[in-house]
């Protein structure tokens, strides 16, 4: 520990400034991933409520599938085996990038389904038959009556989620990402200074993730109040 400071001082100039770089790909998966999650989870879940038994099923064997399977494993499926099923068609398109992306966004969308079913089963039922009572489809109620309220309800968990899902994509240089945790691995078997390294790696995404705890803590802070 003693020696960090000096470490630093020696390299710091070559490190920071390539590491910054790699951080801008992992804040892109981090980014790409969450909106898919959401989309995913957002669909899943009205499946998941749906008044269809044969959609519902569906729904909770994705959820449960994608929920239990750990994210490296999921990772390593998307990405490797689609390509071994499908030699036939052009695969440069899939990306490890692309693999990420996918491969967080259905886990993640796994979670929020829960979510977010969650915050729309917390609502009355009688607010639908209301709605649908005043001449409103079950479309029309859920996209203007159920879902304004129910986002109010889950967007703490959902901002909590897309914090664990920027510390998840360190799992993606393990499919060859080249993202921050990829970079940082290289940069410590060159310099053989594996600790030095990775505790700066260790900041930076402190200083990423940081300001998301921040804003989880004031949308809470503002939900309690305007109940």
């Amino acid at each position: 520990m003693l020696k960090l400071p000096q470490i630093y001082a020696e390299n710091i100039n070559r490190w920071l400034p390539e590491l910054l770089w790699f951080a801008l790909t992992t804040l892109k998966i981090a980014l790409a991933a969450f909106v898919l999650a959401v989309l995913v989870g957002l669909a899943f879940a009205l499946l998941r409520t749906s008044r269809f038994a044969v959609l519902r099923v569906l729904a909770t064997a994705y959820i449960e599938i994608a929920r239990g399977l750990p994210i490296v494993v999921l990772l390593y499926i998307v990405y490797f085996v689609p390509p071994q099923l499908f030699p036939g068609l052009n695969w440069q398109w899939f990306t490890g990038f692309t693999g990420a992306v996918v491969g967080l966004g259905l886990h993640g969308g796994a979670i929020l389904a829960e979510v977010f079913r969650a915050g729309i089963e917390a609502l009355h039922k009688g607010q639908r038959e209301a709605a649908m009572s005043l001449g409103m489809t079950p479309t029309q109620s859920m996209a203007y009556i159920i879902l304004p309220q129910a986002t109010r309800i889950v967007l703490p968990p959902v901002a909590n989620y897309a914090i664990g899902l920027l510390k998840d994509t360190s799992l993606c240089s393990l499919i060859g990402v080249n993202e921050i945790m990829n970079d940082a691995k290289s940069i410590a078997f060159a310099d053989y200074q594996p600790m030095a390294v990775f505790v700066l790696v260790a900041a930076i995404y402190f200083v990423m993730s940081y300001p998301l705890s921040l804003a989880v803590r004031v949308l809470e802070r503002r939900l309690n109040v305007s109940r």
